[in-house]
C-alpha cells in the first residue's frame, strides 16, 4: 500500500523551504508555495502558475491539500448565508455570513459537534466527532470573505468563533488559524475584528491572558446563578461561576480588555428579579459589556424566549448599573442559521 501523502498545509514556510533545498532546488520556492496556499487561497498544485509543470508534479507526487468544499449555500431573506462545509473526510461542518449595513461577520465552526452539553445548543446534541485543523477554520473565513464580495460587494470584516463547538476545546488548532488569519502572509486581518466566543473554560481562559492574545473575548454566560448555570449547561458543574469570575479578573488584569458576556433570557427559566441582580453583580468584577441574545428554538420546546418586558427589566437594571447593554436581533432564522441552531440539518 502506498505511503499516505501529507497535507501541505501542516507545512511551516521554514519546512517547505528545506523540502525544497532537501530535492535540489531552490529554498524560495518554498515561499512561493506558501505564499499560493494561505494568501492566495489556492485548493490545487496546478493554479500556482509561478512555478515549473515539473515542479507541480512533484509537489502533487509527495503532498495533498486537504482543503473544505462549500457542499451547500443556503440563503436567508434577510441576506445571511449558511454554509455547509465538506471537509476532506466527508464530515460536514456549518459557518454563516452575517451581513448588516455597516460590517459583514463570518461566524466559524472550530469543531465536528462540541464538546460540551448546553441543553439549548442544536450543536451540543452532535457528539465531537473531531477537532477542526487550523487550514480549516482558514477556509471557511476565505470561502465567506469571497461570498461577501460576491453577494454584498464588499470583503468580510469581522469573525466570530461562534460556530460549531467550543474554541477552547480546539486551543492550539484555534489559535494557529488566528495567526495564519491575522498574518500579513494570510488574510492580514486585524486581531481587533475578531471574538472568541467561550463557553467559560477558565484554565483555557487564563491560558488566552498569558499567551497575550490581541483578539476579543466573549463568554457564554446565560445565568450568573450556579445551580441555574448548572441547570443550562450541565459541564458548568466542572467549571464553576467563581473559577470562571477568577479566570475573567485575570483576564482583565493581563489585557486591561473588557468582556462581552452572552446572555439568553428564557420565560420561567432566568426572567425574574433573582438573575437579574446576580446579572448586575457578575458584571461588578470587571469591565464588561453584555449582549442579550434573542432565543432561536432547536424543536424540543423545553426553552421559550422570554417576554419583552423580561428583557426590557434586565435592560433597565444593567443600564442603571452603568454597564453597557445591547439587544442582539437574530438573523438567518428562516435557515436556521441564528446563534445555537448549527446542527447539520444539510
Amino acid at each position: 500500500m502506498g505511503q499516505q501523502k501529507k497535507d501541505i498545509r501542516s507545512l511551516s514556510k521554514e519546512e517547505l523551504r528545506e523540502f525544497f533545498e532537501s530535492i535540489g532546488d531552490k529554498a524560495f520556492r518554498g515561499n512561493q508555495v506558501y505564499e499560493w496556499l494561505w494568501s492566495k487561497g489556492s485548493h490545487t498544485f496546478e493554479d500556482m502558475t509561478n512555478i515549473s509543470k515539473t515542479t507541480r508534479s512533484l509537489l502533487e507526487e509527495h503532498f495533498v491539500i486537504n482543503h473544505i468544499e462549500v457542499d451547500s449555500l443556503q440563503k436567508s431573506n434577510d441576506g445571511t448565508i449558511k454554509n455547509a462545509v465538506k471537509l476532506h473526510d466527508g464530515f460536514i461542518v456549518e459557518s454563516v455570513l452575517i451581513p448588516t449595513y455597516s460590517r459583514t461577520t463570518a461566524c466559524v465552526s472550530s469543531q465536528v459537534g462540541c464538546s460540551l452539553d448546553c441543553r439549548f445548543c442544536a450543536t451540543a446534541k452532535l457528539k465531537r466527532m473531531r477537532n477542526l485543523n487550523p487550514d480549516e477554520i482558514y477556509d471557511q473565513v476565505v470561502a465567506i470573505d469571497r461570498e461577501s464580495k460576491l453577494y454584498h460587494d464588499r470583503p468580510l470584516s469581522n469573525i466570530v468563533f461562534m460556530g460549531m463547538g467550543e474554541p477552547l476545546m480546539n486551543y492550539k488548532n484555534v489559535l494557529a488559524s488566528i495567526e495564519k488569519i491575522t498574518s500579513e502572509e494570510g488574510l492580514g486581518m486585524s486581531p481587533k475584528r475578531i471574538t472568541l466566543s467561550t463557553s467559560g473554560v477558565p484554565k483555557m481562559i487564563k491560558k488566552l491572558a498569558d499567551d497575550d492574545v490581541k483578539f476579543h473575548l466573549a463568554v457564554s454566560l446565560h445565568s450568573a446563578i450556579q445551580e441555574k448555570r448548572e441547570q443550562l449547561m450541565p459541564f458548568a458543574k466542572n467549571f464553576t461561576l467563581e473559577d470562571l469570575k477568577e479566570s475573567l479578573e485575570y483576564w482583565y488584569e493581563k489585557t486591561s480588555r473588557r468582556i462581552t458576556y452572552e446572555y439568553v433570557v428564557w420565560k420561567g427559566l432566568n426572567d425574574n428579579k433573582e438573575d437579574i441582580d446576580a446579572l448586575v453583580q457578575f458584571c461588578s468584577y470587571v469591565p464588561c459589556k453584555v449582549n442579550i441574545i434573542e432565543y432561536n428554538p432547536i424543536d424540543d420546546g423545553d426553552f421559550q424566549q422570554a417576554a419583552e418586558t423580561a428583557v426590557e427589566a434586565y435592560i433597565h437594571a444593567l443600564e442603571r448599573a452603568r454597564v453597557p447593554v445591547t439587544v442582539r436581533r437574530s438573523r438567518g432564522k428562516d435557515i436556521d442559521a441564528a446563534c445555537g441552531q448549527l446542527a447539520n440539518k444539510s
